[in-house]
């Protein structure tokens, strides 16, 4: 059976174990998501939208745009470095506004909850 990762093509052997793959995305997307929290206003969408793409009935196709977008969002440099106040996370927040937009229909209520704990705890 393949993993969450190579599901979507990802090769194992750059990525290493999936745990640590999911731990490592949990910490950047945590770190980024508090950085960005002001400036984001849909946050909940956003941590929703990673716990769908880490349920095994969400599409292939679905889980791989919501992780596309978020590596996206994690990531330092980009088209609008995230360090500029104010404008940093405008590039990323429209990516995630598209992404979330595409994967609503996917959204359900149990991922929302899973956000809301996660924002309220600081941890994923």
């Amino acid at each position: 059976m393949n993993t969450t990762f190579e599901d979507l093509g990802f090769d194992p052997e750059i990525l290493g174990p999936e745990d640590e793959q999911k731990r490592t995305i949990r910490q950047k997307l945590m770190s980024t998501a508090r950085k960005a929290a002001r400036q984001v206003p849909f946050m909940e969408d956003v941590i929703a939208g990673y716990f769908c793409a880490l349920d095994p009935s969400t599409p292939t196709k679905v889980r791989a745009t919501v992780f596309a977008a978020l590596a996206y969002f994690v990531l330092p440099i980009d088209t609008i470095p995230d360090f500029l106040i104010g404008v940093g996370f405008g590039d990323d927040a429209t990516v995630l506004m598209a992404a979330i937009a595409m994967i609503r229909s996917h959204m359900r209520e149990d991922h929302y909850q899973a956000a809301r704990e996660a924002l309220k705890d600081g941890e994923l």
